[in-house]
């Protein structure tokens, strides 16, 4: 009893020290609320109320509060740190509340639904409208598995939503559809509002964004409606690229995006595309966003969908086997949600024929979806999409013209047609205009600027991607 004493009048001083150098209101809060104990081996344990303030501390202040503790009491060798529930006292995802801000009159929770097992909707009301905002309880940075072609957009949206300052502000992350953007939007939600409940945190879709302004439009509120979304502390829009083509959409975003940013408010947006690439968008709302962190994810590799799978294995009802998950990482390369897909379709199958699932199953149930990846594509879908991603037309392809901007492309359009389709390299060339020889040379030209450009490399999954979806 006598030690524990001890140990808290050291942590109080210790505490007091690092008021002076700590120069972060909240950490200090957390710190305080830390319960210190002594271990064997003179090491000091903090105790926190939340996995994510303890990794927080750890990773940021845990060498100056060991320094400053060594100079309080130079016989301590270590400071440790874990995770301990109070009671009352942990947010839970079921209570945490999800707000936007303030209109004429106060905003009240009115009441949490559930939807299915994962979603959670939390009415936000105010005198005028109701407010539905949906957040995943399963998209969040815990169950978000990190690789190579990801870890960029993750890390930066960590530092997004546990960073009180505006860093990389705009945080713009954009890839093709199912890998993983929605995910860290959510996620950034939830630690946000974990970590500052106190915050205004707002996640819409650009449709429910759109809906919301035609409706202020409609009940002539366009005040209102610029108050709502500029009291917002972290302003989260998906799929920004669906406001494209809406000028007056894009008017209203641009003019409450810039006083977000004025503000000190963090923007975070999502895209199947670079901003500077979004057709339709105003060149002054492109150049704008283009200004803070763009960060793109890249296809998924098998190490990744291998990890992602077995994730997900963990929370399903039935027994999955490491050879099926190998499959079908192997065997499924799309989007993570075509993975997920596989897996809903597997679990029930499993629940209903009351059957085993095995690698000959699964090439039973997934017969369709396999299919996808085995069908040979023509070079007609090859050359339109292959235009359509480098944004040129489907007559350059077939064309004379030999400008870099239409010959790269061209050589990649007869890359895939060799590598994707059964036809010979005559063949092919005929189907350019070309000869054979024209043909070989683009394919050993894209084969060897791939060995050592990544882009390239990722030019060619997005637009085999593309393909396999039918875009």
């Amino acid at each position: 009893m006598e030690e524990q004493t001890n140990i808290i009048g050291e942590w109080e001083k210790v505490y007091k020290a690092l008021e002076k150098e700590v120069n972060n209101r909240l950490v200090m809060k957390w710190l305080k609320r830390s319960v210190p104990e002594k271990t064997e081996s003179n090491r000091i344990c903090l105790s926190f109320p939340s996995p994510c303030i303890e990794e927080m501390i750890k990773r940021n202040y845990a060498r100056q509060i060991f320094d400053t503790w060594k100079r309080e009491n130079p016989t301590v060798e270590a400071v440790d740190f874990k995770v301990i529930e109070h009671k009352n006292e942990a947010l839970t995802k079921d209570s945490m509340p999800i707000s936007v801000p303030l209109m004429e009159q106060p905003v009240v929770v009115d009441k949490i639904k559930r939807r299915g097992t994962s979603k959670v909707e939390i009415d936000i009301t105010t005198d005028t409208e109701i407010i539905p905002c949906y957040l995943d309880e399963t998209h969040t940075f815990e169950r978000f598995v990190v690789g190579k072609s990801n870890v960029f957009a993750y890390e930066a949206a960590r530092r997004v939503a546990e960073d009180e300052k505006d860093v990389f502000n705009p945080l713009y992350i954009h890839s093709p559809v199912g890998l993983g953007k929605t995910h860290l939007l959510h996620a950034i939600a939830w630690r946000a509002k974990e970590l500052y409940p106190d915050k205004n945190v707002l996640y819409l879709s650009s449709e429910q964004f759109f809906q919301h302004f035609l409706k202020a439009l409609r009940n002539q509120k366009t005040g209102s409606f610029h108050d709502l979304f500029r009291a917002v502390d972290i302003l989260m829009i998906d799929d920004i690229q669906f406001i494209c083509g809406k000028k007056a959409t894009q008017e209203a975003f641009f003019h409450t995006f810039n006083q977000l940013i004025a503000c000190g408010k963090k923007v975070v947006l999502s895209s199947d595309s670079h901003p500077m690439d979004l057709l339709e968008m105003q060149e002054r709302l492109k150049t704008r966003i283009a200004q803070g962190l763009v960060v793109h994810i890249e296809p998924t590799t098998y190490e990744l969908r291998l990890g992602i799978l077995r994730e997900k294995v963990q929370h399903l009802p039935v027994q999955i086997s490491e050879d099926v998950l190998n499959f079908l990482a192997k065997n499924i390369t799309g989007s993570i949600r075509e993975l997920e897909g596989a897996l809903k379709r597997l679990t029930a199958h499993a629940q209903i024929m009351g059957t085993a699932i095995n690698p000959q199953t699964t090439k039973t149930v997934l017969k369709d979806m396999l299919q996808v990846y085995d069908r040979q594509f023509s070079v007609n879908e090859i050359q339109r999409v292959t235009a359509d991603y480098y944004h040129i037309k489907l007559s350059d392809i077939q064309s004379a013209r030999r400008d870099r901007k239409i010959a790269r492309p061209r050589q990649m359009a007869m890359y895939l047609a060799k590598t994707a389709t059964a036809l010979s390299l005559p063949d092919i060339g005929r189907r350019f205009g070309r000869d054979h020889t024209t043909v070989m040379h683009a394919v050993k030209t894209i084969e060897n600027l791939m060995s050592r450009d990544k882009q390239l490399c990722q030019d060619k999954e997005n637009i085999l991607m593309q393909l396999r979806e039918g875009i």
